[in-house]
């Protein structure tokens, strides 16, 4: 049980993009409802971006009706073809952006395998020991509710982070963030084409400027040569997206010194053609694939 935690706190609070850390009164079973609008401001080689949670799709792709799917999960059997430390790190990623989604749609039986996946990758990546007991427990406490996961996810963010900077592994974590992110807009491209709703579709145009951000979060790593075909993948993908009308205003974000949260407050006006989301859905389709095997 202990590894398993270690296992969703990890990918969770890499992929959440939710930012921030409990204070020292958290540490209780109780917990306040999610709030899927944050946005996780990421530091990498002293640089910082600003990266959506794939949560909040998930938590969107749920509203709008959209049934839950299996299909469209990696299979937790392909663990076993991961031999690299680049591709168990960015199916760390993918892994844990499928987790989430089986958590959303309260899943448990489907959740236990992904939750196996994620603990063998992580083991054999060597990143387990970012999180104190005391997390441990609150997710234990909390298993059975969907909503309390949710927020412990966002509480997870600080400590992993943290772990990864100070034992220099940025690279696993940019990957396990693209891995998260990929598998997000896999989801959402996927919706979108079936059900053609205009949330989703904009919610997929947002994703410009992550997608850029993401590149360059991982352009440092270029030299090595799976590094390198992920990034020439993304911004073969990135030029469709330069051709996404987005048109966008700033608002200050709100920060919450006590939690240490910031919350995005800008706002943006995206158009996605039919043409734009077909070729979208196909790129990130390929990415995927190559990804996953």
């Amino acid at each position: 049980m202990k590894q398993i935690l270690f296992a969703i706190s990890l990918v969770a609070l890499v992929i959440s993009g939710c930012g921030g850390g409990a204070d020292d009164s958290a540490n209780d079973d109780t917990t306040e409802p999610v709030n899927p609008d944050k946005t996780n401001l990421l530091q990498i080689d002293g640089k910082v971006f600003s990266v959506p949670s794939p949560i909040q799709t998930a938590l969107l792709i749920q509203k709008v009706g959209s049934t839950y799917n299996a299909s469209l999960l990696n299979s937790p059997k392909n663990t076993t073809k991961y031999s690299s430390n680049y591709q168990k790190a960015v199916n760390l990623g993918v892994f844990g952006a499928d987790l989430g989604y089986v958590t959303i749609y309260e899943q448990t039986q489907d959740a236990i395998s992904f939750l196996t996946a994620v603990n063998s990758l992580a083991d054999d990546l060597g990143v387990m020991g970012a999180f104190d007991r005391t997390l441990l427990e609150r997710f234990e406490k909390n298993l059975g509710n969907k909503d309390s996961l949710l927020v412990l996810v966002t509480d997870a963010y600080q400590g992993a982070d943290a772990y990864l900077k100070n034992n220099e592994r940025n690279d696993v974590g940019a990957l396990i963030l693209a891995g998260g992110w990929i598998e997000t807009l896999w989801f959402a491209t996927n919706v979108a084409n079936q059900t053609q709703n205009a949330d989703v579709i904009r919610r997929i145009g947002e994703q410009k400027n992550t997608l850029n951000n993401l590149i360059k979060i991982l352009t440092p790593y270029y030299s090595k040569s799976e590094f390198a075909g992920l990034v020439d993948q993304l911004m073969d993908l990135n030029e469709v997206f330069t051709q996404v009308t987005n048109t966008y205003t700033y608002v200050q974000p709100t920060v919450d010194e006590k939690n240490k949260i910031t919350t995005i407050n800008s706002t943006s006006e995206v158009v996605v053609t039919k043409e734009q989301l077909k070729l979208i859905s196909e790129k990130i389709s390929a990415i995927r694939e190559k990804i996953i095997g």
